[in-house]
């Protein structure tokens, strides 16, 4: 990275803040003034063709405040300073902040303002963090596009969905960190297209109270970075508090510590059992993603793990998504009956569609094959003697910007951006998901692969994707281009 703070990670601005060497003043306005250079003019609804509009909102005023105040504490506690103290970040238009504006950038929520902090904000607030604004989300969570941000790699593409905005943002250096949401694949699709980092935490991990629902019991709060040892670190902040069990998820075991530093040596993966299954081929995957994860397996095996081939289990089918996510969907959006005018097309579709999601033995047999299938994939894990699996993050690269919101554009069942990432959204199983920067795909934007790992195991899966990511496949050099 350059010597403009805004391009400093999150544990390279921790260090330089703990070290006096920057204050959060100075990091918070190279941020604002880098969105304001690249953002692509003030945020709009609609976005535009030559803009990256990652941001629904900017709060410039507050985040200067919020970080004075930071600078203030870290001279007042010293070293007992928490470490994301003054370190600015986007939240998706999902999370609410007391008094501010919260719409998941949709015109059915113009004129929303939450009442009380989200509790992933309440957190990170806690912690001394700094908040720039809210990031655009696809209208609702509701697809993989977010067709209104143009991504920085290629502002013709995609930036993925639906936490898009939060990715267009950390690689166009518009912020050092951000949280977006995980229902279907929501912070792993924009993580691959942007060529950023997220961990997808354990179901229940992060409770989701005050985040706009898309599916509740599918719903996943997560840190996105450019590093995995910065989303590690937003993570165990997130984490500092009680987990959110629901009537279809067991609670998650304590997370312990998070580690943040690959481990020493020319081999930290030695012992560690990584499989590679035949999901990949049952996805049709496109030459690129398998390029990646050819290249992430053979850095995986020079790092000391043993990789071995293992079918997956057969337990999903499309229609099992479909009975819990839709009706899930419905329970939602019945309060917005009446607004259809206000939805885009797509969304409106599958608002529409939920609509004959009503069954409750449908829904709780659904539920039911879910509680089965996670047990077996657990079971898998377990007599396979594996550690994690390693497969690509999308089969496909990044599509074209534009007809994500259109008629016949709904998300959901048969997506191929969501054909990989929504197993481990019915599992629950955290996933550290990381850009493979020597594998190119569509437009130049760099491939990402995944690694997963049973239910509770994030600092097993963190821990294996920084060793990965720092001793053999590391950071892309991110574009200077087109928003310079």
């Amino acid at each position: 990275m350059g010597s403009n703070p805004a391009d400093l990670g999150v544990l390279e601005a921790a260090a330089k803040l703990k070290q006096g060497e920057l204050s959060s003043a100075e990091l918070t306005e190279a941020c604002l003034q880098r969105i304001g250079e690249r953002n692509g003019g003030e945020p709009t609804f609609d976005g535009a063709p030559d803009a990256i509009n990652a941001w629904a909102r900017v709060y410039a005023d507050q985040a200067r405040e919020q970080a004075r105040r930071a600078d203030e504490r870290r001279a007042s506690e010293g070293d007992k300073t928490p470490l994301l103290c003054g370190i600015p970040l986007g939240l998706k238009d999902l999370y609410a902040v007391k008094e501010l504006p919260l719409t998941a950038s949709s015109r059915v929520l113009e004129g929303n303002v939450a009442e009380e902090d989200c509790v992933a904000w309440e957190r990170l607030k806690r912690e001394g963090m700094v908040l720039l604004g809210h990031t655009h989300t696809h209208e609702f969570a509701a697809g993989g596009t977010t067709d209104q941000v143009g991504n920085p790699w290629d502002l013709e593409r995609s930036a993925g969905g639906s936490s898009g905005g939060s990715g267009a943002a950390l690689a166009a250096g518009m912020t050092p960190a951000a949280l977006g949401s995980d229902t279907c694949g929501s912070l792993r699709i924009p993580s691959m297209l942007c060529a950023t980092s997220t961990i997808k935490p354990t179901h229940g991990r992060i409770p989701i109270r005050g985040v706009v629902p898309l599916a509740p019991t599918l719903d996943h709060v997560g840190p996105m970075a450019r590093s995995v040892a910065d989303c590690a670190a937003i993570l165990s902040a997130l984490a500092s508090g009680p987990t959110e069990p629901t009537a279809h998820m067991p609670p998650p075991e304590p997370l312990g510590d998070l580690p943040t530093e690959a481990r020493p040596g020319p081999k930290p993966l030695e012992g560690v059992t990584i499989a590679l299954t035949d999901r990949t081929q049952m996805a049709n995957t496109e030459a690129a993603p398998d390029a990646g994860l050819e290249a992430a397996r053979k850095a995986c095996e020079s790092l000391g793990a043993r990789i071995v081939q293992s079918p997956a289990p057969r337990i999903f089918e499309w229609e099992d998504l479909d009975w819990i996510f839709l009706t899930e969907v419905r329970a939602y959006h019945a309060q917005h009956d009446g607004k259809d005018e206000l939805y885009r097309p797509a969304i409106l579709e599958l608002a529409a569609a939920s609509r004959q999601f009503t069954d409750a033995q449908r829904y709780m047999a659904a539920q039911a094959k879910r509680a089965q299938a996670v047990a077996t994939w657990e079971a898998w894990f377990a007599s396979g003697e594996v550690d994690l699996v390693l497969e690509p993050t999308l089969p496909i690269g990044a599509p074209l910007r534009g007809p994500g919101y259109d008629a016949g554009h709904a998300g959901g069942s048969g997506d191929p951006l969501i054909a990989l990432t929504v197993l481990w959204d019915m599992t629950g199983f955290p996933v550290a998901a990381i850009p493979v920067p020597e594998v190119a795909g569509d437009a130049g934007i760099p491939v990402g692969v995944s690694l997963i790992a049973p239910r509770g195991r994030e600092a097993v899966v963190t821990q294996a994707a920084i060793d990965l990511q720092e001793h053999a496949l590391g950071l892309p050099s991110y574009p200077a281009a087109p928003f310079s």
